[in-house]
């Protein structure tokens, strides 16, 4: 029984969950490129768009050592690949045995918002708990402050930007607010508290 409950854990990779609205292409564009080419497998929730997606995943996938496109349903998470929510379409995470993988769905929009940050968050606290790390950036509202809490309650490390590096200080400082943000750092410190938590 103990066998498997570890082989589990070892094939079962960490999962890192990125929200972003406002000023988030730039603040992503600085974490990513802080990363290393075999950073956990990377899902992304910035407010964007249709159609605008996949030339800003094709933007960072130029400048950064990990992979980064835009999502398709069915992808796996997989160390070293970033997948990017399509504009107008909500993402969420799911399992089958060790293997992760997206599902990308329509649906009512969510704070306002689709892709929202909540429900990729809310799902990653359900599916991937522990095994995960949230990190919520610069934006405006509230869209992600309950769904990183959620992770941050089922055992995920958690990551706000602070107040100084935020471009609009909306979608962090509610999450740090309600106690969901575990470190607040500057942008500048986001990639090395990632690599931290791996």
């Amino acid at each position: 029984m103990q066998a498997n409950t570890t082989s589990l854990a070892e094939t079962t990779n960490k999962i890192l969950a990125i929200g972003a609205s406002t000023g988030g292409t730039e603040a992503l564009k600085d974490v990513l490129m802080g990363l290393p080419r075999n950073a956990p497998g990377t899902i992304i929730v910035q407010h964007m768009p249709a159609n605008f997606t996949a030339p800003f995943a094709q933007r960072l996938d130029s400048i950064c050592a990990m992979e980064v496109r835009e999502a398709k349903n069915g992808d796996s998470i997989t160390p070293g690949v970033v997948l990017v929510a399509p504009g107008d379409y909500h993402m969420v995470v799911r399992r089958s045995g060790a293997r992760y993988y997206v599902e990308i769905g329509s649906g009512e929009k969510v704070s306002g918002h689709r892709p929202s940050v909540d429900v990729l968050f809310n799902s990653v606290a359900k599916i991937a708990g522990s095994n995960a790390i949230g990190v919520i950036l610069t934006g405006m509202g509230a869209d992600g402050a309950k769904g990183l809490l959620n992770m941050k309650n089922a055992g995920a490390r958690t990551i706000g930007q602070d107040e100084e590096s935020c471009i609009v200080y909306g979608m962090p400082k509610i999450a740090h607010d309600i106690g969901a943000v575990e470190r607040q750092v500057p942008l500048s410190k986001v990639a090395d508290t990632i690599v931290s938590f791996v």
